[in-house]
């Protein structure tokens, strides 16, 4: 195969890696996803994973322009330990999907498969930047209207040291203005107070370290997401981060149900639906993590999308327009001169 890798907007078409055996809908949602990116964008879709169960979910029986088939014979499940898995399952769908990464096949590596086996099989077969102990999940934040706000970190490392917390913000900077072209980004350390003394003790000696980054603009809380106004990266640990996503996800999902709930009490509030269910609709679509597609690894050598395990066909289409902008970018590279200070 003709090696399409990108050199920064060249328009050279790129080779997306997918894991297809990943996920709670695999392989159909993720086969389904990656052809509809093959049609929709200039990119050639790598299918990795059992050539079995993917062949007959092809346009019959085969590939179409645009996409290959990469056999992989094993599957790491989502419950998986995820080291023990990536380092005794070698042909699976994950490990075969990062070497293609890294011996230049591809210019980046789409899963909704187990989370932590993504993580781990990014650390071990492409590596981290110099000085990074481990990647962290930077996950773009919905802002109705505006470009999303991104959090570092969604879940890599639970508990950081506050130097680490510093690198999140660097790489976080750097991944908001390459991506959405925010020319200063504004930066914020996720406390319970927006007080300089507020936080833990992770949050006291992260923030003076902070204030050496560009953008620094002190703690914010958790009512600060969604919200344009305030920060466009909010820094955090794994542990907080990861509760905050599920909080807003779970808030989300009760106020449509409230919502929508109401318009089926009484007949007046069925005919007003008639009218504004529409906008609605079409306003909830926003927060639909089918439109935000996935989230990036951040700190490792190579392009890593990481998406939800339920993920539909349209959230993999997204996920691969998500790695084909970050290749298209150089993003890589950007944020490793963030965090390294390389030139």
């Amino acid at each position: 195969m003709t090696d399409g890798r990108a050199n920064g907007d060249s328009g050279q078409r790129r080779n997306i890696a997918v894991d297809a055996m990943g996920g709670d809908s695999a392989p159909g949602e993720i086969v389904a996803g990656a052809l509809q990116a093959a049609r929709e964008f200039d990119v050639h879709v790598l299918l990795v994973g059992r050539r079995d169960e993917i062949t007959p979910l092809l346009p019959n029986g085969e590939t179409p322009a645009g996409v290959e088939l990469v056999d992989a014979s094993q599957v790491i499940a989502m419950d998986d330990e995820p080291l023990s898995a990536v380092r005794q399952m070698k042909d699976s769908s994950i490990v075969r999907a990062f070497e293609m990464v890294r011996d230049g096949r591809a210019d980046a590596m789409v899963s909704a498969g187990n989370t932590g086996a993504v993580t781990t099989g990014a650390v071990l077969r492409l590596g981290r930047f110099k000085g990074v102990p481990s990647p962290a999940i930077a996950v773009p934040i919905p802002v109705p209207g505006h470009h999303p706000q991104l959090l570092v970190d969604g879940g890599a490392v639970v508990d950081p040291a506050p130097e680490r917390l510093v690198q999140y913000a660097l790489m976080g900077r750097e991944y908001a203005q390459s991506r959405w072209d925010i020319a200063e980004p504004r930066i914020g350390l996720l406390s319970n107070g927006e007080e300089a003394g507020k936080g833990d003790e992770l949050r006291k000696a992260a923030f003076p370290l902070l204030a050496s980054v560009p953008g620094f603009v002190g703690n914010v809380e958790g009512r600060d997401f969604m919200h344009h106004d305030v920060v466009d990266v909010v820094v955090t640990d794994g542990f907080t981060g990861n509760v905050a996503l599920k909080s807003l996800e779970g808030a989300l999902r009760a106020i449509s149900s409230v919502v929508f709930g109401v318009f089926e009490q009484t007949p007046e509030g069925r005919e007003a639906s008639k009218i504004v269910m529409g906008p609605l609709l079409e306003a909830a679509n926003d927060f639909s993590p089918d439109v935000v597609g996935g989230a990036v690894l951040l700190g490792i050598k190579g392009i890593t999308v990481i998406s939800h395990g339920s993920s539909s066909a349209r959230a993999i289409t997204n996920a691969i327009k998500i790695a084909d902008d970050c290749a298209r970018r150089d993003m890589v590279d950007r944020v490793r001169k963030a965090v390294t200070g390389a030139g």
